[in-house]
């Protein structure tokens, strides 16, 4: 599983197509010339998921570069950022809430950001993981060591 988190939100339109592009991916997505099971979601207007099953054909080497490169190549065509690490988001009051990753203490000084504020889990490893733990309390989260 993959998780890429924009830089922006996503227009309508921009969903749209990164929709239509992502099912044609993964239709098409294999390793070794196998095909992969495969599926993608767009979260809160922010987030583009990848996941592959493992239980059906594994993903290789190739198959992760192939995806990486879709990504990015998509991303040119949108005008968005799927790679910048600088920016951490949270969700507050039901809206996807981003900072700098440089700012999160004087957020956290200033209550914007709490202890039990819901930040995004961006390294969920398998579906099961993404499940149980992509929303967590940002003291839960690599940030406790702020509060």
């Amino acid at each position: 599983m993959w998780i890429y988190q924009s830089d922006i939100d996503f227009e309508l339109t921009q969903i749209d197509f990164l929709q239509e592009q992502a099912e044609t991916f993964c239709e098409q997505w294999s390793a070794h010339s196998t095909p992969l099971k495969s599926a993608y979601k767009v979260l809160h207007n922010k987030f583009l998921v990848l996941a592959v099953d493992e239980g059906f054909n594994a993903a290789s080497g190739c198959s992760i570069d192939t995806s990486a490169r879709f990504v990015k190549d998509v991303a040119n065509q949108l005008g968005i950022n799927f790679f910048d690490r600088t920016q951490v988001a949270f969700l507050i009051d039901d809206i996807v809430y981003t900072t700098k990753l440089h700012s999160i203490k004087d957020e956290i000084a200033s209550g914007k950001i709490e202890p039990n504020t819901l930040t995004f889990n961006l390294q969920a490893q398998n579906v099961a993981e993404f499940e149980s733990s992509w929303l967590v309390p940002a003291q839960k989260s690599w940030m406790k060591r702020y509060f």
